[in-house]
């Protein structure tokens, strides 16, 4: 919940900026001398970029959920099964452990994106959250190309394109 609420914030001052630097975009861009005008043209390519972003990121975010409730619904997903210290954090070798299971199943089924996702969870964890990312990338992928018949011949890549 933590976490969405983050997410929630993070866009909303994002959406914010894209707004304030969208109008001084459109201001310039109304002035009418040809520097001030190229650069109002500029400026309006930053809440492009940012739309864009905003966009990849929920989309990204909505389809982990999608996954998750999948899982759920089948009954497999991943039980958390780690060590806590004291204060509640991750116990790094039982992450570890764990991790390393997870990388086992994913090594024997690559073509399941429901090895990817567990592996994705195992990766975020054991605190490496871009390859944590990047596995998840790989699950959504492998998703997507099951739904479209694709299955298991899909190659694995690094998963860095989320399209």
């Amino acid at each position: 919940m933590k976490q969405r609420v983050t997410a929630l914030v993070l866009v909303a001052l994002l959406v914010f900026y894209v707004l304030l630097v969208g109008s001084r975009g459109l201001i310039a861009i109304d002035d009418g001398r040809p520097t001030v005008v190229t650069l109002g043209i500029a400026v309006l390519a930053i809440p492009v970029v940012g739309v864009w972003y905003i966009w990849r990121e929920l989309r990204f975010g909505f389809t982990m959920q999608q996954l998750a409730r999948e899982l759920e619904a089948e009954g497999e997903l991943p039980a958390d099964e780690l060590q806590r210290t004291a204060d509640g954090r991750i116990d790094r070798a039982s992450a570890d452990e764990v991790f390393t299971r997870r990388k086992a199943e994913t090594e024997a089924d690559p073509d399941n994106w429901r090895t990817w996702y567990r592996l994705a969870v195992a990766y975020s964890d054991a605190r490496d959250n871009a390859r944590g990312r990047r596995a998840m990338l790989t699950a959504i992928r492998l998703h997507r190309g099951e739904r479209k018949g694709a299955g298991a011949g899909e190659s694995q890549g690094s998963g860095e394109s989320q399209d």
